[in-house]
């Protein structure tokens, strides 16, 4: 009898569970490899929804030291078991169920990383996913791209960069001059590996370019929208306006397709449609307000890239699934006034007064519009997972009215060059440095609001306006340090030493915006 015990304790998991006798050949028993399963020594780990599997506390997970709630967004937990591959060495059992499981844990594709790998991937997953979108929450679509990169050597490169670079600028200061040096040991390593990634994503990504197959692969085009916001870590001029370029033109030849159809990836809940319109959105998003800062028709305007004619576009707004939070009517308001700005710098001078009243008429019935929009209204009908508190409204509100004050200004300049006046438009400057104040304390909406900070400091006239915008600058570089942030209070402080030489009373920057020296990206 007793020998008779000894022998089930020596039978492999997977028999004992079958119910058959195990014959103990080797590691991995005959009958499993027969089989064609896997050979445990004792039960394995199994996952599922909560911390049990029935019970009182099925469906229950916990979020770091907070109490017990229902899981309803499908957070995974792991059941104890004491479960260990036979052959291998036991290690310890335990996990301690109140640490929050990292969201990568979920996909067993991360272990196929190295060690360095991974640590950046969990640094994207904690820091990167929540700094480009207005609302972090289950609906992050920049960690539906979690997956997909590990799947795609290209993306993969071009994630682990965007992170590395982001820690290496976590150790800079406001005041730094140059690029980021490494100030530490870690910030050595860190830079190295930044530089080591983005390269390695450089190169995967010019031989994906060239293999007509890969280059229309949805994660060919999420690795360019990955450099654009690896070049605002970096310094906001180096490149962001050719890999928007590049990614336009991707997705007019990959996307405009009859049959835009949706399919599901290893994600959480994301599909590979939902991440087309997020980025496809959000380049929409970068190349409208971009242009605004840049020189004349530096960007391409293809009808082809409209994203109001993209089969898969969204028909609700969302802060959760947006970069920056702007409204979209807003977004189209200054889409017009830029290409009004634009056509305005190609004209011949003086304009004729059939022309001239044209473009009056058309771009006082875009400040008409801009004065119309309800923020409140806007702010109250976002659609989100979760009802906003009023106090999230009144941020949101106030998100949307830097925006609408900024594109009025912007609107108003165009109108004096027409005009040939110096207006005063310091009501509209005060107006705006306060709603940029009342945003000081709320990190998730300030962190969106650099245009609209842009075009105050382009009318600030008083040093105590100048200072204060500066210390928003550099409190916007707080919260993401993004470089060109640093760079940004750069080109307002050479912009007002200029304009203060100049002896000019009012700024006239509307046609000069664009030769700060390069092309920057203020977003």
């Amino acid at each position: 009898m007793l020998a008779m015990d000894a022998a089930v304790d020596r039978s492999c998991y997977t028999c004992r569970n079958r119910r058959i006798q195990c014959d103990q050949t080797g590691v991995p028993c005959a009958k499993c490899t027969k089989a064609g399963l896997e050979c445990f020594d004792k039960r394995p780990f199994r996952w599922v929804k909560g911390v049990a599997i029935r019970g009182r506390m099925q469906g229950v997970s916990y979020d770091g030291n907070k109490p017990a709630k229902s899981s309803a967004n499908g957070q995974l937990a792991v059941v104890k078991t004491n479960a260990t591959r036979r052959g291998q060495r036991k290690k310890s059992d335990t996990f301690d169920i109140t640490t929050p499981l990292p969201f990568l844990m979920q996909d067993p594709s991360k272990y196929m990383l190295d060690q360095k790998s991974q640590y950046y991937v969990d640094y994207f997953n904690d820091r990167i996913c929540k700094l480009f979108i207005v609302y972090d929450s289950d609906r992050n679509p920049f960690r539906g791209l979690i997956p997909l990169g590990y799947q795609d050597p290209v993306l993969m490169k071009a994630l682990l960069a965007l992170a590395a670079r982001h820690h290496v600028n976590t150790g800079q200061s406001f005041q730094l001059t140059e690029l980021p040096a490494a100030s530490s040991f870690q910030q050595a390593n860190a830079n190295r590996d930044a530089l080591s990634f983005k390269q390695q994503a450089i190169e995967a990504l010019t031989h994906a370019l060239g293999d007509p197959i890969r280059s229309k692969k949805d994660t060919t085009v999420a690795s360019i929208f990955l450099l654009i916001f690896l070049d605002l870590l970096e310094s906001g001029s180096d490149g962001w306006n050719f890999h928007l370029e590049g990614a336009k033109n991707l997705i007019a030849s990959t996307y405009l397709h009859p049959d835009c159809k949706a399919s599901i990836n290893d994600g959480p809940g994301q599909t590979v449609q939902e991440i087309r319109k997020f980025i496809t959105k959000q380049l929409h998003f970068i190349e409208t307000l971009g242009s605004a800062y840049l020189r004349p028709k530096l960007l391409s305007q293809d009808s082809k890239f409209d994203p109001q004619t993209m089969q898969c576009q969204e028909s609700t707004e969302s802060t959760e699934t947006s970069f920056l939070g702007c409204p979209e009517f807003l977004l189209t308001v200054i889409q017009s006034l830029s290409m009004q700005r634009d056509g305005l710098a190609e004209a011949e001078w003086p304009l004729d007064p059939t022309t001239l009243q044209t473009h009056l008429k058309s771009t006082t019935s875009l400040v008409e519009a801009i004065r119309g929009f309800d923020s409140y209204a806007w702010a109250s009908n976002l659609k989100q997972s979760r009802q906003s508190s009023p106090q999230e409204i009144i941020s949101l509100c106030n998100l949307s009215e830097s925006y609408k004050l900024g594109a009025s200004l912007y609107a108003r300049r165009i109108i004096s060059a027409l005009n040939g006046e110096s207006t005063e438009l310091d009501g509209l400057v005060t107006e705006l440095l306060g709603v940029i104040d009342s945003l000081k304390n709320d990190s998730a909406i300030f962190k969106c609001i650099l245009w609209p900070m842009f075009v105050a400091g382009l009318e600030c006239q008083w040093q105590a306006q100048r200072d204060f915008l500066v210390g928003c600058i550099e409190k916007f570089w707080d919260i993401t340090n993004c470089l060109n942030a640093v760079n940004a209070a750069k080109a307002l402080q050479e912009y007002w030493q200029k304009q203060d030489l100049a002896g000019e009373s009012r700024p006239q920057w509307i046609f000069s915006i664009g030769s700060l020296g390069r092309d920057w990206l203020w977003v």
